[in-house]
């Protein structure tokens, strides 16, 4: 990659792409938004650099300010600055027990939190299993409804993964729920396969922890700031959270992340997880301009329409292509999962490394996820239009057709370590 503009992307041989993952949901607003350039520029020219552990700056409080106005909750909050998503949920990891006083945090298998060692810990994903962690996190089953562990169907289960699981089998053979400090859950859990849960999903979480007196924390750090439709993905709920953990599109590429807390909740660290570059003013600058670019240019209702009309799309797919095993998504963050068999779903695990392989070739870059690699993942820039999406659509399934006629040989996908 040598430049980028919009939701294109060219090499350094001249090659241009379309970009249909915008570096794992981060450029929402597209690459080089004019806004967010100059919102950069114009702070340089105030100051390279001032550390917010000893000096604030006013862009940086700004910035706090607009993100206890725009997330959920008509509480005090306060706001801790960093510079990625794993120090933030790293943050989580400490944070939790330490304002409860109680040592357990919840979980989830599937989970992708970061890769520290507290946010590593807190994760339920495959590329966290050869190093050990620490002990005092349990992990529950996600509401994966198309591979449901329980082999129960929604709407019939009532459920059951949210509340009658976690309280009649996790909270007495796995930890008490009295020491239980706060459950940690992504809204869409993006790095297991986009796994969208259903309606009323989080609303359970929320009334488990308000029962048994533990904090919820929403991990948004690849699905906030717009993606879903709503500003946050946890808007689709009525669940306010206690903490929100913020990142990837959050400064549109600067490094930036943040948690926005409840109440006196940061005050329990006592100085006892900073950064230097936390909540650098350029990063910050950089994301007030984001903030105001989603909102002049309704970015979530733009990705509500695009979502709606892709999903139709890749769904229209499915009848031509036995590959295709499910489709779902939440605005624009799509997930493709492929499977040698829809009866059996046995995952096509090197055929979505191939897909991925072709649609390079043929111009779209996509990524894939999924705890048995098997899902593509659509996350384009939210600037993106019908026309766009429908170019990316066709390469896409070019890609698939050719995958399927056996043109992609094993030996075009091996040299790659994968996801």
């Amino acid at each position: 990659m040598e430049r980028a503009r919009g939701v294109n992307v060219v090499d350094v041989d001249g090659r241009e792409y379309l970009d249909f993952n915008a570096s794992w949901a981060v450029a929402n607003t597209g690459y080089g938004h004019p806004r967010v350039l100059q919102a950069i520029r114009d702070q340089l020219e105030k100051t390279s650099f001032v550390s917010t552990i000893t000096f604030l700056n006013e862009t940086t409080v700004k910035l706090a300010e607009r993100l206890i106005v725009i997330t959920p909750g008509d509480f005090q909050k306060k706001v801790w600055f960093g510079l990625s998503g794993s120090d933030a949920n790293d943050l989580v990891f400490k944070i939790l027990p330490k304002a409860t006083g109680r040592p357990r945090i919840l979980s989830f298998l599937g989970a992708y939190h970061g890769q520290t060692m507290g946010s590593a810990s807190l994760s339920g994903h495959k590329a966290h299993t050869r190093f050990p962690g620490f002990a005092n996190v349990v992990k529950v089953p996600y509401a994966y409804c198309y591979r449901c562990p329980f082999s129960l169907t929604y709407p019939a289960c009532g459920i059951y993964c949210a509340n009658d699981f976690i309280e009649d089998y996790a909270f007495k053979t796995m930890t008490d729920p009295q020491d239980v400090a706060g459950l940690i859950v992504e809204p869409v859990q993006s790095d297991a396969g986009d796994v969208v849960p259903p309606p009323g999903y989080l609303d359970e979480l929320k009334k488990l922890a308000d029962k048994y007196g533990f904090l919820f924390v929403a991990d948004e750090v690849k699905v906030g700031f717009g993606r879903t439709g709503r500003m946050f993905a946890v808007q689709h709920s009525a669940v306010n959270p206690e903490v929100m953990v913020l990142a990837k599109p959050l400064a549109s590429g600067m490094p930036l992340s943040a948690c926005v807390c409840k109440g006196d909740i940061l005050d329990s660290l006592s100085g006892t997880h900073l950064l230097t570059a936390g909540g650098h003013p350029v990063s910050c600058a950089a994301a007030l301009a984001t903030i105001e670019v989603i909102e002049k240019e309704r970015l979530s209702e733009n990705a509500i329409k695009l979502g709606s009309y892709m999903k139709k799309r890749f769904l229209e797919m499915t009848e031509p292509h036995e590959l295709i095993g499910d489709v779902r998504g939440a605005g624009l963050i799509l997930g493709i999962e492929l499977v040698k068999d829809r009866e059996t779903k046995e995952p096509a695990t090197r055929e979505t490394a191939k897909l991925c392989y072709q649609a390079w070739k043929n111009g779209l870059l996509t990524a894939y996820v999924g705890l048995n690699s098997n899902v593509l993942e659509i996350t384009p820039p939210l600037i993106l239009t019908v026309d766009q999406a429908e170019k990316g659509i066709q390469i896409l399934e070019q890609s698939l057709s050719e995958v399927e006629g056996g043109k992609v040989p094993d030996s075009a996908v091996a040299p790659f370590a994968g996801w």
